[in-house]
């Protein structure tokens, strides 16, 4: 592309994201979430760590900006991103406007020039080759290697069987920025499209002993290429084709929903992908197991809550019915949420909530 076209779909790139910012940077930079939870005020760096030398601008939404006391100063939500994921200028925009769906939604003449970018650049081969070089390389989690992930797992208060759909890579390189810091163990999640095509891996990030990895941002999303669409996505802990589905945010609450429940569950990663989540053509119900986060500024309802209850109205509208279930009990003093995994660890089994019993309150609601 020419300079001319680049700087094009930049200024239709932020266009659109104008006002969206938020949700962009949520969904493409996860580390960047308890920065975007507490808009202007400082939390610890998702690159370099340290206690409370980064945060969003309270112009966020509209402009995507970005400071930390370290590392320097990011103006808009691409710079941001370049930084946070370590991308180049051309990744970080590609992913942008894929995220917006520049080129669909929009009638400008940018769409002309956003179809020959494939062939034209070899970031989105170098990225397919990455993923799949990662993938290749990793192992079962029954594996006799995988010890670390299973430690970990144990250590969080998960005992069912890792389900096959998570992988174990035994050294996997991390990078803080451009830089390498060091490689470590790692739990790897497939994340799949809508329609269940592959689109990025998962990464949660481990010491060999099964604790997670002391690096600034342990869960990571790797770089996707930009015909692949992660919203609406998720990860599909278990295949069984049920007319019924349960869906939770972080894998460790997923996996604890699973051992609590014994149903499918899928892992749809965060809360802002939670909102956007779209079940296969095969389910008609979907239980929904919220996080149950504290009240900020910015989501004065609970970001947790504030997704489901988004998730519940979309899906009824789609023709699906829908229930978003929070945990019981209070958030412990000097923890941002309660999630099922704390509830599992806390009650067992015995604190979720049966089936028959979801159906009777549903039904009460509904009378």
């Amino acid at each position: 592309m020419t300079t001319e076209e680049w700087d094009a779909l930049k200024e239709e790139v932020l266009r659109m994201a104008r006002g969206h910012w938020e949700g962009t940077l949520a969904a493409l930079a996860p580390q960047l979430q308890p920065a975007l939870d507490r808009v202007g005020r400082h939390v610890p760096c998702p690159v370099h760590g340290g206690k409370d030398g980064f945060r969003v601008f309270k112009d966020v939404g509209e402009t995507g900006g970005s400071v930390c006391n370290t590392c320097g100063f990011y103006a808009d939500g691409i710079a941001t991103l370049m930084w946070a994921n370590g991308w180049r200028y051309s990744t970080a925009l590609r992913a942008v406007a894929d995220h917006l769906r520049v080129g669909v939604h929009s009638a400008q003449p940018v769409c002309k020039m956003a179809r020959p970018v494939v062939s034209t650049n070899g970031d989105d081969d170098r990225l397919r080759l990455s993923l799949n070089r990662v993938w290749s390389e990793s192992l079962p989690m029954s594996d006799r290697d995988a010890e670390p992930a299973r430690l970990y797992l144990a250590r969080r208060g998960i005992s069912i069987p890792p389900p096959e759909a998570l992988r174990f890579h035994p050294a996997l390189a991390y990078y803080g920025g451009e830089k390498r810091i060091g490689e470590f163990p790692a739990i790897l999640g497939l994340v799949s499209g809508v329609h269940g095509e592959a689109v990025t891996i998962h990464r949660i990030y481990l010491t060999a002993d099964g604790h997670k990895a002391p690096v600034a941002s342990p869960k990571k999303l790797m770089a996707y290429p930009k015909d692949r669409k992660i919203v609406g996505g998720a990860i599909r802990l278990d295949d069984t084709k049920s007319p019924l589905m349960l869906v939770a945010e972080g894998l460790e609450t997923s996996l604890a929903v699973m051992e609590g429940t014994g149903l499918s569950v899928w892992c749809a990663i965060n809360a802002v992908m939670l909102a956007s989540f779209v079940p296969p053509d095969w389910v008609k119900r979907v239980l929904i197991f919220a996080d149950k986060d504290r009240p900020t500024e910015q989501h004065p309802k609970g970001h947790g809550q504030e997704a489901a209850k988004d998730l519940v109205q979309r899906l009824w509208a789609m023709g699906i019915q829908a229930s978003a279930i929070v945990p019981g009990g209070e958030i412990l003093q000097g923890e941002k949420s309660l999630d099922w995994l704390d509830i599992l660890r806390r009650d067992g089994k015995a604190g979720f909530p049966k089936l028959s019993a979801i159906d009777r309150r549903v039904i009460r609601s509904a009378a």
